[in-house]
């Protein structure tokens, strides 16, 4: 069985990573001797911060084909991307195509499958915010109603695929993600450097990422983000912030004030390890990414969500993830709140750290 795996972004390079272990692990031992996987990497994440170092550490096999789409508007991209992988797909001739996520990426893989009649497999079906504002909740939705294996992470995931009729091929295999995290938390553990580097102690700074869209083109709402930061920061525990290219972007364009070093500290993007070790010693986490509310959440450590939902609903419903929303005053009571929680883990709500595995059965079963 001849896999083509679309990947494009630094969240479904971590998924991936994962995914391919199992894969070559079945190959090497015997269990799937014919089976086969083809890498395609669209271009979507393309610095060495975002992309490469991801590959280094994580050991994902090399790109079969790199497209090297890059930035652009979401039309742009996506129309670019569905055109290229297309061409991949019918020389390749795959049995199926893996997609990940929620990004562009995602959406042409799937859309390219769909449209050539290829089976088109989705790891982490079923999320939703229920806010069609998000381009994420669109790749979502339609790559869903696309897919013919669909392999949701949680109960609230599957049930969302019953609500849209979504019922044949579906699988909950448990978070990808959660097999990542278990597999490389020691090796982060052993070798990360990056508290040391930035001269931070465990416990003693907070950690911050902002990448949404919503968050960085919204001069007003990054502008809240930031007063909020400087607030939070100011009491001699810094906010260290890895600085997304587009967040960087939009604060130079946009001429937006930013707080001096010692409330927040501007770092750039680190690797996935850094990130791991990162997340695992800060005292909190402020974030508007869903993979690094799940991987507050598998450290133990409480998270302030800079936005006004989320597709991780369990993290709340455990009480360790607090809603914010975009604005100075939320951000701040939402961080009062955190700050106070017991952020024990509980376990099963993500699975046992072997959903890459339950995943490689069931493509296996179902070729």
């Amino acid at each position: 069985m001849k896999i083509v795996t679309i990947i494009g972004a630094r969240p479904q390079f971590i998924k991936a990573a994962a995914v391919s272990r199992i894969i070559s692990r079945c190959i090497v031992q015997g269990s799937a001797p014919t089976m086969q996987e083809l890498v395609v990497h669209t271009g979507q994440h393309y610095d060495y911060n975002m992309s490469r170092v991801f590959f280094e550490e994580l050991s994902i096999p090399e790109p079969h084909y790199h497209l090297e789409v890059g930035s652009g508007s979401h039309g742009h991209m996506t129309g670019q991307m569905l055109a290229k992988v297309e061409d991949v797909l019918v020389e390749e001739r795959p049995d199926r195509v893996l997609v990940y996520g929620d990004t562009n990426s995602t959406l042409a893989g799937a859309l390219a499958g769909a449209k050539l009649h290829i089976p088109v497999a989705h790891v982490e079906a079923g999320l939703r915010s229920f806010n069609r504002r998000m381009p994420e909740e669109i790749n979502r939705v339609l790559t869903d109603h696309v897919s013919e294996l669909l392999f949701a992470p949680t109960d609230a995931a599957m049930k969302n695929l019953s609500r849209e009729g979504i019922t044949a091929g579906v699988f909950k295999v448990g978070d990808v993600m959660l097999d990542a995290f278990l597999h490389h938390k020691a090796d982060a553990e052993k070798n990360s450097r990056i508290l040391f580097d930035l001269g931070v102690e465990p416990k003693r700074y907070y950690l911050a990422t902002v990448h949404r869209q919503e968050n960085t083109d919204d001069p007003n709402r990054l502008s809240e983000i930031l007063t909020a930061f400087r607030t939070i920061g100011g009491n001699g525990v810094p906010i260290i912030f890895p600085l997304h290219p587009r967040t960087r972007k939009n604060l130079q364009e946009r001429s937006i004030h930013k707080p001096n070093g010692s409330e927040v500290r501007f770092i750039e993007p680190v690797g996935y390890l850094d990130m791991i070790y990162l997340e695992a010693n800060a005292a909190l986490i402020l974030t508007d990414s869903g993979g690094v509310q799940k991987e507050a959440f598998f450290a133990g450590v409480p998270c302030v969500t800079l936005r006004n939902e989320t597709e991780w609903v369990e993290t709340v419903e455990a009480g360790v993830n607090f809603i914010a929303g975009a604005q100075t005053d939320s951000i701040i009571a939402a961080f009062e709140r955190a700050r106070t929680v017991d952020t024990k883990l509980k376990p099963g709500l993500y699975g046992d750290g072997h959903a890459a595995e339950a995943i490689v059965k069931h493509l296996l079963k179902e070729a």
